[in-house]
């Protein structure tokens, strides 16, 4: 499903000539099967959100490839990646990403738009999958109105609204109240066994980690397989 070969990344700081070369990953090697929840932790600053970063084409790394649901997109230009992310990949992000100016439903509805779906069946859609995240009543809040479970369920309504087989999440429950964060791994648990979706979450709780079938631990961009909580097949 996500399978990474020698990956590695540094960042340049200072100005041109007179850069600092700080190295980030370290021929990073893994494997994410389908149909399973995998969580990378590590402390702050150790590589893992650049990981995600790689994985999810926002940057390029120096070396190594990248390849999902067999595809290698190492190479890929943004427009393709673009196109990629919109018919292969959900995201759910701490912050949410919601667009202010834009009510619950619009936000949920925007992937179909990009898609060039006709107007009834998206608005059907949308309005469904509000429902499934228990946000029928929502649709005309703006994201300021909502709290920040509620933002963070309409942020997973847009990550589900194209039927991605894999969604990446960054630090998902950073945002929310203990309450909020185990109605959300809840659900993000029903959703892995309901429908198949592979999940590959960026976390330093434990509490996330938890869920997780297996931990993959970044230390100063290297990387060590953690222990399997249980097995997924395939």
């Amino acid at each position: 499903m996500i399978e990474v070969k020698g990956l590695s990344h540094e960042f340049r700081i200072g100005k041109k000539g007179k850069e600092k070369v700080v190295p980030v990953l370290h021929q990073v090697n893994l494997h994410v099967k389908q149909g399973e929840i995998a969580a990378i932790v590590g402390k702050s600053g150790s590589g893992k959100s650049t990981l995600l970063n790689l994985i999810s084409g926002y940057i390029k790394p120096l070396a190594g490839t990248v390849t999902i649901n067999d595809i290698d997109v190492t190479s890929f230009n943004e427009g393709k990646w673009a196109d990629f992310r919109l018919n292969h990949l959900g995201f759910i992000f701490q912050s949410f990403q919601l667009i202010s100016s834009m009510t619950a439903f619009e936000n949920v509805e925007l992937p179909l738009i990009l898609k060039g779906m006709n107007e009834k069946e998206r608005q059907k859609q949308t309005q469904e999958m509000l429902e499934i995240v228990g946000l029928s009543e929502y649709g005309g809040h703006y994201p300021g109105e909502l709290s920040g479970g509620q933002q963070q369920r309409v942020s997973i309504a847009r990550a589900l609204i194209v039927n991605p087989p894999i969604i990446l999440a960054d630090e998902p429950t950073g945002s929310l109240d203990s309450d909020n964060e185990k109605e959300l791994l809840a659900f993000i648990q029903k959703l892995n066994k309901d429908r198949g979706i592979t999940f590959l979450i960026i976390t330093h709780d434990q509490e996330v980690a938890q869920i997780a079938h297996r931990t993959i631990e970044i230390t100063d961009g290297y990387v060590m397989e953690g222990e399997k909580i249980y097995e997924v097949q395939g």
